[in-house]
């Protein structure tokens, strides 16, 4: 297991480069990608079972990830390159003109990490479904995980894919729900009230879990806790309470983020507060 200090400087590298991308365009979502900064280092350094340097698109013999809402690429391509899927100078291209880094991920430049393009919400689960059927049918043992936001839970594909997962007993599958309570309009209790979250994952036949995924320490035990769950018989879900924006003072708890780009006062103030640690690109 990776230190803590190392995961803790990761991140903040992270968030750093989630920032500096977005502002360098004037355009992308800094709000979801620094809440979900502590999720995606954990995920790439201590849980996926996963090899840069055999980079393929049917990833055999590796664990898969799906980012099913990908509007939060700037964090998923700063983890990815600092994995080293790519060269982390090539940050500096996000959103521009033929770019491999598109505002929402696509395979068609053929970005190393990336196997689905998820632009429209709602589709990821389904997506990380059939890829855990497949490694079922190879008799791989590796497992799927998938991120969703928890807006996009208000997408009817969602629940779909929910019940499929569990009357197939796909239990090679870890999904997590981002639970920031924030989205494009609003906060998800205005927009649609979704009640209690838990209760109707458990009744779609869910084992599920719950966690801060700001606290680094219990994002990395409660991933490896739902590790363990896995072949039991059904899948497991991850409800992640984050906040939108953490790492940033005033870009935390409110909407406003969700898709805006920082200024030129706004980036150095939010630069002070996570000062460099791996270096900038």
């Amino acid at each position: 297991m990776t230190e803590i200090t190392t995961l803790k400087d990761f991140t903040q590298q992270v968030r750093r480069d989630i920032l500096r991308m977005v502002h360098g365009v004037q355009s992308g979502h800094p709000g979801g990608s620094l809440g979900c900064a502590e999720f995606m280092t954990v995920l790439y350094n201590d849980i996926l079972r996963h090899d840069s340097s055999k980079w393929d698109m049917n990833g055999k013999e590796q664990d898969l990830f799906f980012l099913s809402n990908g509007h939060i690429s700037p964090l998923w391509y700063s983890v990815l390159a600092r994995s080293g899927y790519f060269p982390v100078q090539e940050l500096g291209t996000f959103r521009k003109l033929n770019t491999r880094l598109q505002g929402h991920p696509t395979t068609h430049d053929g970005l190393p990490g990336i196997r689905i393009a998820s632009g429209s919400l709602g589709q990821g689960l389904s997506a990380a479904i059939g890829a855990a059927l497949a490694k079922k049918l190879n008799n791989d043992e590796h497992l799927v995980y998938v991120l969703m936001g928890d807006g996009e839970i208000q997408e009817g594909q969602v629940w779909e894919a929910a019940m499929y997962a569990a009357a197939k007993k796909v239990d090679n599958l870890v999904a997590t729900i981002d639970l920031n309570g924030q989205q494009i309009d609003g906060s998800t209790n205005d927009v649609l009230n979704m009640g209690n979250i838990r209760q109707k994952w458990e009744a779609f036949g869910w084992q599920v879990l719950e966690m801060n995924g700001n606290d680094i320490e219990e994002v990395r035990a409660t991933m490896l806790k739902a590790r363990t769950m896995t072949g039991l018989g059904q899948p497991v879900m991850i409800l992640m309470t984050t906040i939108m924006g953490h790492g940033v003072d005033f870009m935390m708890h409110t909407h406003k983020w969700h898709g805006v780009a920082p200024n030129n006062e706004q980036l150095q103030a939010a630069l002070d507060q996570n000062p460099a640690t791996l270096g900038d690109y």
